[in-house]
């Protein structure tokens, strides 16, 4: 099969396929070596959080980017009247994310974008006395805008506004430190740039944000855990750090998966995996204009990564499929996302396929 759909999901990976087996032998075994799995959970924990330029303490474990972002946007302290801005036409659970929030009265405003990508000027004219947070992707799905994140963390420094960000399709496939480009929250899954199954995911939540509480409270999640496992309702302080958002229990074989695929990609450099993308949708590029099909998005290597949607009919996912080429179907054509393992033979295979129906 020729694989061009990292955007939806990458084929699981040799080294996270042998952490995961290894990880079942264990179980199959010993029932679980417990201490030193949760171990490796910390292990990983500190692996990941230095792959987004956060300290352990910063990172909490989820199951998913919209489980990420509901907790953030049940986090954040809002009072009826507030709002929040984001891009119209993201991905859908980050508007339903918010949207849950009209029940307590806070406005949920989205913003066209007037050019390819959003940033801070995007958003400028839409900020109030009652803006409290800005939420979007850093890469978008369906035509892989690049936003410039920087220049937005930068907005909502001068605003006291959170910046929330989806990172579902940057992580592992460009450069991104949390710091830099001054985001208060980051959610995403780990089934994409990461490499891993589907099921995991995490949550960065910036160390100065310690007035944040989760809306729910586990063992997991506290300060002083009850060592006979009684509860003390007199204490429930909270966990210091991301950590206050977990409810245990975590996806160990994910994680264990994670573990390997970070060493792969920190052995391979994400500076060298955004450029390998990058070159790959230059060459689709060349090639599109050659068929004289439309890229919808951005040309501009700035503003794009690894996702690159042609201006085709819904049809061509059926004739692609017979010609064992796997892609997605998007709200304006036909998508193409490319990942690590890809390359330039791809690039040309999948146009010569294009060219026999034109």
């Amino acid at each position: 099969m020729l694989y061009l759909d990292s955007a939806h999901q990458t084929p699981l990976g040799v080294t996270a396929k042998v952490a995961v087996e290894d990880f079942l032998a264990e179980s199959f075994e010993m029932a679980g070596p417990k201490p030193k799995w949760l171990a490796r959970v910390e292990q990983v924990r500190g692996g990941l959080a230095s792959f987004i330029g956060a300290s352990p303490d910063e990172i909490a474990y989820t199951k998913n980017t919209s489980e990420g972002l509901n907790i953030a946007a049940n986090a954040i302290d809002f009072n009826a009247g507030d709002n929040v801005l984001l891009i119209e036409g993201d991905h859908p659970n980050n508007a339903y994310t918010w949207l849950n929030l009209r029940r307590k009265g806070v406005e949920v405003r989205f913003v066209k974008l007037s050019g390819e990508v959003a940033n801070a000027q995007t958003f400028a004219p839409y900020v109030d006395c009652k803006t409290r947070a800005i939420s979007l992707s850093h890469v978008t799905f369906h035509a892989g805008q690049r936003h410039d994140i920087r220049s937005i963390g930068q907005l909502c420094k001068e605003n006291a506004l959170y910046l929330v960000v989806d990172a579902m399709q940057s992580v592992g496939v460009l450069p991104l430190d949390v710091k830099d480009l001054g985001v208060s929250i980051l959610a995403a899954g780990c089934h994409k740039g990461l490499l891993v199954p589907q099921g995991l995911g995490f949550l960065y939540v910036d160390s100065s944000l310690e007035s944040l509480e989760p809306v729910y409270l586990a063992t997991a999640g506290l300060a002083n855990p009850p060592a006979d496992f009684i509860a003390r309702p007199d204490d429930v302080a909270l966990r210091a750090g991301a950590g206050r958002f977990e409810l245990g229990n975590f996806n160990l074989p994910g994680i264990h998966a994670l573990g390997a695929t970070l060493s792969l990609l920190d052995s391979i450099g994400v500076d060298n995996i955004e450029a390998h993308v990058l070159r790959l949708g230059d060459r689709l590029i060349e090639h599109l204009d050659d068929l004289r099909i439309r890229l919808v998005g951005p040309r501009n290597a700035t503003e794009r990564a690894h996702i690159y949607t042609m201006a085709l009919s819904p049809d061509w996912l059926a004739y692609l499929s017979e010609n064992n080429v796997r892609v997605s179907p998007e709200r304006d054509g036909i998508r193409i996302s490319f990942g690590i393992f890809n390359d330039e033979t791809d690039v040309d295979a999948v146009a010569e396929i294009i060219r026999k129906r034109l």
